[in-house]
């Protein structure tokens, strides 16, 4: 057990899958009992807010495909895996994720973040909550660059970014994932040269 005085964050090793805790918050790998929520999250959503973040309702997957990626993503080892899903948890409670796709492994990966309930977003959880979850993103990837390209007109992941340390490179049209209609993004990096320097837990 390392606790870190500055952040007061414990780190718990137990066979590379790490749990971090920061007061009530943590994080952790996805598990199968987090399918459905995770889940719901994305099928439940309204169609404002799910273009607010950039994406776009009619390529939503189903529930059977959504099951199917995310089993097989628990299954895969670290070099094998397409995507990579971290559950982040208040009081022990599933309350949203960060995950990465487009991964190369040990060069890079695509980070997005999500809070699943209104009542967790503009809470400062995102910021506390991605601390602890890149140290999983670098270490078990073996990253030396993580790229996040976030709606360029939503605020929130911009602004925690920024705050957090990533390097703003441009803001350029594309069609960033197979969930989102074109649009504006940002694109920010975090390389791992700069994560090392940086006051997270590791």
């Amino acid at each position: 057990m390392i606790i870190n005085s500055c952040l007061q964050i414990t780190l718990i090793s137990v066979k590379k899958k790490f749990l971090f805790m920061s007061s009530n918050l943590s994080v952790r790998e996805i598990q199968t009992d987090d399918i459905p929520p995770l889940i719901n999250y994305w099928l439940s959503a309204g169609e404002e807010f799910l273009r607010g973040m950039g994406a776009d309702p009619a390529k939503i997957p189903p529930k059977d495909e959504w099951e199917k990626m995310l089993l097989e993503q628990i299954s895969q080892s670290y070099e094998e895996k397409k995507a990579y899903c971290i559950i982040w948890l208040a009081g022990g409670e599933a309350v949203g994720h960060s995950n990465v796709n487009k991964i190369i492994y040990g060069q890079e990966a695509y980070m997005h973040l999500h809070l699943w309930k209104s009542a967790s977003r503009k809470t400062g959880w995102g910021t506390s909550f991605l601390k602890m979850t890149l140290p999983l993103f670098f270490e078990n990837l073996k990253l030396k660059t993580l790229y996040c390209e976030p709606y360029a007109l939503n605020t929130a992941p911009n602004k925690v970014l920024e705050k957090l340390g990533f390097d703003f490179i441009k803001t350029y049209i594309t069609t960033p994932g197979y969930l989102n209609f074109e649009q504006p993004v940002n694109r920010w990096q975090l390389s791992r040269d700069k994560f090392r320097m940086l006051n997270f837990p590791s």
